[in-house]
């Protein structure tokens, strides 16, 4: 059978940017196809030079290519985008902002780009994972949450909003930092799940001195410079309290979902209520109670509640919403947040992983919003 260069671009249309999740010829990554015989050579144009998934994108074209009949060898040439063929991805995909600055495009919401999870049409989920106080293990909930509902089928992206303690990109276990297109973030992924965090742009030892305007306005770039090719979910870790970042985000993000991380210290509970009172003081919804180190199984298979017991239940109770699970304390849990192996991915089965996993399901459907958005369907 003779191998056309028509059927060569319809084999590689299905194979997708690993980063960009979009298809090389529609993204113009596909440069030539060469036929020789049963020998076919294409060149592909990587966004950037030293992609890191270059050897991910060989791979899938060479699968692709190679399926075909007729094909015997497949030579693989890279190239790079040019400025010009850059500029003209990001407008595809990220949209022009309204406004620009002298003869180079704007960026950013302050320049005119909306918030895209503010629009009312937009269908991604937001989910603000809060605590009244430290140390309650909220960012190991986030992570573990936003795992489970990736393998649940969902696309999933966080956001680090903990901008003082960020540590969200090390429990996912991301090695590489963003790369940047035109101005444009795409964010790297780990276990199904998309990340931002000012991780990527400060030292781990290095201090965040900020206060409230540069704190706002780096929560507008990690909304509208990042490409989130609108997520299912959108998972944000928010630092604990109820200082600037998260009035911030109650503004950015008016139809956000709260879920309330605390322990079962009636202290602590006491405390995590006042980050509930915060949202619904700004009109955001409280939906649910997330209650972590819930007790510890012992060796002799009795559980021990190390930090008392009946916290989230009467937190639940008090705020009208459902306590969603009890995340029991396990030494598995505080390693995978160390090593970058999150429970959920390592051991599903586990009790943690179990626990979470039955959280992930009662957010997905037990709390899905009755309220469908459509934005393909318009008024005129």
């Amino acid at each position: 059978m003779t191998v056309t260069e028509a059927a060569v671009i319809e084999a590689l249309r299905p194979v997708e940017d690993p980063e960009l999740h979009r298809s090389i010829v529609d993204l113009g990554m596909v440069k030539s196809v060469r036929i020789d015989g049963p020998s076919v050579g294409v060149q592909i144009a990587l966004t950037v030079a030293g992609c890191p998934l270059r050897n991910e994108i060989q791979r899938r074209v060479t699968d692709a290519v190679t399926a075909l009949d007729g094909v015997g060898t497949t030579d693989l040439d890279f190239t790079v985008m040019t400025e010009q063929e850059l500029s003209a991805l990001r407008q595809r995909l990220h949209g022009d902002p309204a406004a620009t600055a002298g003869s180079q495009p704007a960026h950013g919401h302050a320049q005119g780009r909306a918030i895209p999870f503010a629009d009312p049409s937009s269908s991604t989920r937001v989910l603000l994972i809060a605590s009244g106080k430290g140390g309650v293990g909220k960012s190991s909930v986030t992570t573990n949450l936003a795992v489970a509902l990736a393998a649940r089928g969902r696309s999933v992206a966080v956001v680090d909003a903990d901008v003082w303690g960020f540590s969200i990109p090390r429990m996912l276990g991301v090695q590489r930092p963003p790369v940047v297109l035109d101005g444009m973030l795409v964010p790297p992924e780990a276990h199904g799940v998309r990340c931002i965090s000012m991780g990527f742009f400060a030292e781990e030892d290095q201090p965040v001195i900020w206060r409230g305007p540069m704190l706002h306005k780096a929560l507008e770039q990690f909304l509208t410079d990042v490409y989130w090719d609108e997520p299912e979910f959108l998972v944000v870790d928010l630092p604990p309290g109820t200082g600037d970042i998260s009035i911030s985000l109650a503004q950015f993000l008016p139809r956000a979902e709260v879920y309330v991380v605390t322990t079962p210290q009636p202290a602590a509970q006491r405390v995590a209520q006042r980050a509930a009172f915060m949202a619904q003081k700004v009109n955001l919804a409280v939906k649910g109670v997330v209650e972590n180190m819930a007790w510890f199984t012992g060796d002799d298979g009795k559980r021990y509640e190390l930090f008392g017991a009946g916290g989230g239940a009467e937190l639940a109770q008090r705020l009208e919403v459902p306590l969603l699970g009890q995340v029991p304390l396990v030494p598995e849990l505080r390693e995978g947040a160390d090593t970058g192996r999150p429970i959920v991915a390592v051991d599903p089965g586990s009790e943690a992983g179990h626990a979470f996993g039955s959280i992930a399901e009662r957010i997905d459907v037990e709390l899905a919003p009755t309220r469908r958005f459509h934005p393909e369907l318009k008024l005129i």
